[in-house]
């Protein structure tokens, strides 16, 4: 494709974004910027969430991983399946319960100000490095596709990038953004499909279901080796808890759920997501098969996240593939963009300002306002620090992994709110929420290094349990720190069992001897909190 062909394109696809923004945000005020007017149709909330889940770098990604990994990752997917049942039958009667615009201020009515302030900071701090990332990535294959060839600097991508989905986003906020999600995916989802369809015509693959199953690619579970990181019970674990961690404690996932007219619709809206996903995963996995093979018989030099792109832009499949692998890109990055975008703003505007306590509605929709003008500006300073200033790709890499570890004190927090009915010394909770990441990571490293025990995604559950620990120590109640032990008694029996694939009776005995101390404690603590 031509630099002017990717131009009109990308000009005619922002064109229909702002055209139903302006549709969508006519009367609107803060009550639909944060929450529809929970106005929301679940079934558009449901398919739009695929779009904000799969990003420009999980739509470039997980068709490349299939050549080294095979298609291991449905384990995970699989994990997810778990993680949402959770979300639709714990979290989301919670959340409508309670009656919240931010997820988060459920931690000031459980713990305190300083919980509630430290969630919400750790959540800004990790969706901001984790949009920047993500949009860093996709603005770097713009640059190299498109604005090189008119001379565009780098700086000036960036910024029309992030001006392009303020434009589309500052009036509306979440209900356009539930419109705009579900006209992305379709997008992303026809990408899909016309590249599995030109590959099969091109190699001539008759059956194209046999041809995936039947391929030596097509492994899915993987029993063998419990120190990889693909072994089953490690992927699926850290599935279960990822999604409930990443989508049903995160602002940027749930406020879409949020926007449902009640629960009923939220908790129906939760588990077709659910269903839809796994199949649409299935279908980025089978591509993938597809595009290593296509590599291999045409000898291309093409592998993991330059598989797809390279193929699909070549031009030896066609131009449909090649546009429509483009609007796939741009969609996939900007659905997950302009919904952290804001939920940035909604985070900031009721759990750091808390406008919402503002009297006069005219100074808290000005508030918003600047909010949102304020955290475009911050994307796109962080997107070019990542660059100018930093420029090794691995670095970053690195800065958006330790981003992921705030989502663990997150888990901690929830689990031992909801778990328990113990009250915490607040201040601490800070201390509490820095410590456990740092001490996480200083773990994983070694047990690598000195063991070759690769964590993996398992850093969370981890990061989660010494959150919980923590929050354990710093409890009012001097009985409660009898849980500890046989918290730590079910961790190392659960560990154990994961390390031999639960066939040792011994690591079993003591998972379950743990779980029944720890309920037994549980329980006397809350009949003496009731009494």
């Amino acid at each position: 494709m031509q630099p002017l062909h990717i131009l009109l394109l990308i000009l005619a696809y922002f064109g229909v974004l702002i055209f139903i923004s302006y549709i969508t945000g006519k009367s609107a005020n803060n009550q639909t910027f944060f929450k529809a007017n929970n106005s929301s149709p679940w079934y558009l909330v449901a398919f739009g969430m695929i779009g904000a889940s799969l990003s420009g770098v999980t739509f470039i990604s997980v068709p490349g991983w299939v050549e080294g990994d095979k298609m291991s990752y449905m384990q995970m997917v699989l994990g997810y399946v778990l993680g949402y049942a959770v979300i639709g039958l714990v979290l989301l009667p919670l959340y409508y319960r309670l009656n919240l615009t931010s997820i988060y201020t459920y931690l000031e009515g459980r713990f305190g100000r300083y919980s509630y302030k430290t969630g919400a900071s750790f959540f800004l701090l990790s969706r901001t490095i984790g949009a920047a990332f993500r949009l860093f990535l996709v603005a770097n294959v713009l640059q190299l596709i498109l604005f090189d060839a008119y001379g565009i600097p780098f700086w000036v991508t960036v910024t029309i990038t992030i001006l392009l989905i303020w434009l589309y986003t500052f009036k509306g906020g979440i209900k356009t953004i539930v419109w705009t999600d579900t006209l992305q995916t379709l997008f992303m989802l026809i990408a899909v499909g016309v590249c599995i369809v030109m590959i099969k015509d091109e190699m001539q693959i008759d059956n194209l279901f046999s041809y995936v199953t039947d391929n030596s690619l097509s492994k899915t579970f993987f029993f063998d080796d419990v120190k990889a990181g693909n072994y089953f019970w490690k992927q699926f674990f850290s599935g279960a808890f990822i999604s409930i961690v990443m989508t049903g404690l995160d602002q940027d996932m749930m406020q879409k759920n949020l926007t449902c007219r009640n629960l009923k619709d939220a908790q129906k809206n939760m588990f077709w997501f659910t269903i839809v996903l796994v199949i649409v995963n299935f279908f980025f996995l089978a591509l993938g098969i597809l595009l290593t093979d296509y590599a291999t018989v045409n000898e291309l030099n093409a592998h993991k996240d330059n598989l797809f792109p390279t193929i699909a832009m070549s031009g030896d499949l066609g131009i449909a593939t090649s546009l429509f692998f483009l609007l796939g890109l741009i969609a996939a990055a900007y659905s997950s963009a302009d919904s952290a975008l804001t939920s940035l703003t909604t985070s900031f505007s009721i759990d750091i300002l808390e406008i919402d306590k503002k009297d006069n509605e005219q100074e808290r929709e000005k508030a918003r306002k600047k909010i949102h003008v304020l955290f475009s500006f911050i994307l796109v300073a962080t997107i070019l620090i990542f660059k100018y200033f930093i420029a090794d790709e691995s670095v970053i890499a690195k800065i958006f992994q330790f981003a992921g570890y705030t989502y663990g004190p997150l888990l901690g927090l929830y689990a031992f709110g909801l778990f328990t009915k113990l009250n915490i010394k607040d201040k601490l909770v800070p201390i509490i929420c820095l410590m456990a990441p740092i001490i996480t990571y200083i773990i994983s490293f070694y047990s690598k290094e000195k063991f070759g025990f690769d964590f993996g995604f398992f850093v969370l559950i981890l990061n989660g349990f010494l959150t919980f620990l923590g929050l354990l120590l710093i409890s009012n109640n001097k009985q409660s720190k009898s849980a500890i032990l046989p918290i730590i008694m079910s961790l190392l029996g659960f560990l154990r069992a994961i390390l031999n694939g639960f066939e040792d009776w011994r690591a079993i005995l003591f998972l379950i001897l743990g779980f029944t101390w720890l309920s037994i404690i549980i329980s006397r603590l809350k009949s003496k909190h009731n009494a």
